[in-house]
């Protein structure tokens, strides 16, 4: 190692090392915690697939506590990774992304680098591309070691669900995907502010403010299946799906009535069969996200974050290219 990759190393190598020690000891912790949960569920003769789904069918009797237990044991510990993986991008951002440049320009340090014949754009393509790989093996590690915890008890009785943020944020691509643009929000603003402080204060809104966005408008990304069920007969189960909430009655002609302005319940109306017949209802219907869609979500989401990711890069590639350092 020599050249520009060694002084990437050498200026980046305590954030590298401390970011593997926590991440060897959160690995060591998921294998005890998991090995735990299957001890438990092979003890118990818990059928993690008849549970799955609110309307799991292992509710009742022995296994049915033996179930919630487990749900209790665990929901806490995963939600607490979940967090730590979720938060992941900012912490990228603020502790690596803000001082990769920030720093450097505020102190000046920078003109070590470039009076060893080396330009600005190789001295920054080093950095950031050594920076870019710890990043993302990280968040992939980590995203990876929450959904490899949590799928023995995916999606169980009132346990985690593939829709619940705790889950969502933190497995799949569009962690690691977040991850990245959380290094290069913060590279950017460190370049742009050229204070650390400040730029470690910019990046924080800025990550927060599009996990926000993206977390607000998930349902809106597509429309979600209508589930249809003739004459009074229940309506399907959700199971392991993401209900929107919006369900009611369908009438001759195909049209939806939502419930509430359809068949409101309270005292003196019409019990449910007694209005359908009266209105001239032919079914029901609830509109359902299934557990399937979970992909979709994740690469729509991915796709935003590498595209903002791409777009901050080349920011800085031309600024560093156009306008030469103070």
């Amino acid at each position: 190692m020599k050249g520009t990759l060694w002084l990437a190393w050498r200026q980046q190598r305590t954030l590298i090392l401390t970011g593997a020690a926590v991440l060897l000891a959160v690995t060591a912790w998921v294998v005890v915690m998991r090995m735990d949960m299957m001890d438990f569920i092979s003890s118990h003769h818990i059928d993690p697939a008849a549970c799955k789904g609110w309307d799991g069918d292992c509710q009742d009797g022995a296994a049915g506590e033996a179930a919630l237990k487990l749900l209790d044991d665990n929901t806490g510990p995963l939600r607490a990774l979940g967090s730590l993986s979720t938060a992941v991008p900012v912490l990228i951002g603020i502790f690596w992304g803000a001082p990769l440049l920030g720093r450097e320009l505020e102190s000046g340090t920078w003109k070590l680098a470039l009076t060893q014949g080396v330009g600005a754009g190789r001295w920054f393509a080093t950095r950031f591309a050594l920076a870019t790989l710890c990043t993302v093996i990280g968040s992939a590690v980590l995203a990876a070691l929450v959904a490899w915890w949590w799928s023995p008890v995916s999606n169980m009785l009132n346990g985690l669900y593939w829709h619940d943020g705790y889950l969502f944020n933190a497995t799949g691509p569009a962690a690691v995907a977040c991850a990245f643009f959380g290094l290069a929000a913060g590279t950017a603003a460190g370049l742009f502010i050229r204070r650390t402080l400040p730029a470690m204060a910019a990046v924080l809104g800025a990550v927060v403010a599009v996990r926000f966005a993206l977390n607000s408008f998930r349902s809106d990304w597509f429309s979600p299946q209508v589930w249809l069920s003739q004459g009074d007969a229940p309506r399907r189960e959700i199971g392991s799906g993401w209900s929107t909430g919006e369900f009611g009655f369908v009438d001759a002609a195909g049209r939806k009535h939502a419930i509430a302005d359809a068949c409101p319940w309270g005292e003196g109306l019409p019990d449910l069969k007694t209005c359908m017949a009266q209105k001239g209802f032919t079914g029901r219907y609830r509109t359902v996200y299934p557990s399937s869609d979970f992909w979709s979500f994740q690469w729509i989401e991915t796709g935003i974050f590498l595209g903002l990711a791409a777009a901050l890069i080349a920011a800085v590639c031309i600024v560093l290219k156009r306008r030469p350092l103070p």
